[in-house]
């Protein structure tokens, strides 16, 4: 739930930070883009009170999706170790949240671990209309994202196979194991 609510945080505090974009170059001159331009906003005193106060909302949100990602990374290594240290606490929260759950996650082939997240691609090929995708949200993951486009297909694989087995070794022994 925190790694949802920290991603809804995001998304809004983005969308309303577009808003707040838009009214201010209508209002005043001030420079930036996004959650940025928000927190100039909020500060700024020639602004009318109803753009300043959206502007503060958006830096509360932003400051909200920060406490959660801090929690995130506080807590991920606790409920699965290995997978926190492989893959890092968000997208690790990220896998368990989209998985069902750790033990569902560990009951998961490594192709289905592969393509959390890209279930809009993956129905789309199924019907027809597109190539398969090759990797979900474990693109955010460096070993994926820093690999050449033609070798993502190879690297995500082999990632998802990897961190298929650290969600299994934490789900069944709950242990951190250096070694993997």
């Amino acid at each position: 739930h925190t790694i949802r609510s920290m991603d809804d945080c995001v998304r809004t505090a983005n969308e309303l930070a577009e808003r707040v974009e838009e009214w201010a170059g209508t209002q005043v001159d001030v420079s930036g883009s996004g959650v940025e331009l928000a927190h100039t906003v909020a500060t700024h005193d020639n602004v009318p009170r109803p753009l300043q106060s959206l502007a503060t909302r958006v830096c509360e949100l932003d400051e909200q999706a920060t406490a959660l990602r801090t929690e995130v990374e506080r807590t991920a290594p606790d409920v699965a170790p290995n997978l926190a240290a492989m893959a890092g606490p968000v997208l690790a929260a990220r896998l368990i949240s989209l998985g069902g759950g750790l033990e569902a996650l560990a009951k998961k082939p490594s192709g289905t671990l592969q393509v959390l997240g890209a279930e809009e691609a993956l129905f789309a090929h199924l019907r027809g209309h597109a190539p398969s995708p090759k990797h979900g949200v474990i693109y955010t993951h460096d070993a994926v994202r820093n690999t050449r486009l033609e070798d993502r297909g190879s690297a995500s694989r082999a990632l998802a196979g990897k961190l298929t087995i650290a969600a299994r070794v934490d789900h069944y022994s709950g242990e951190r194991k250096s070694e993997l």
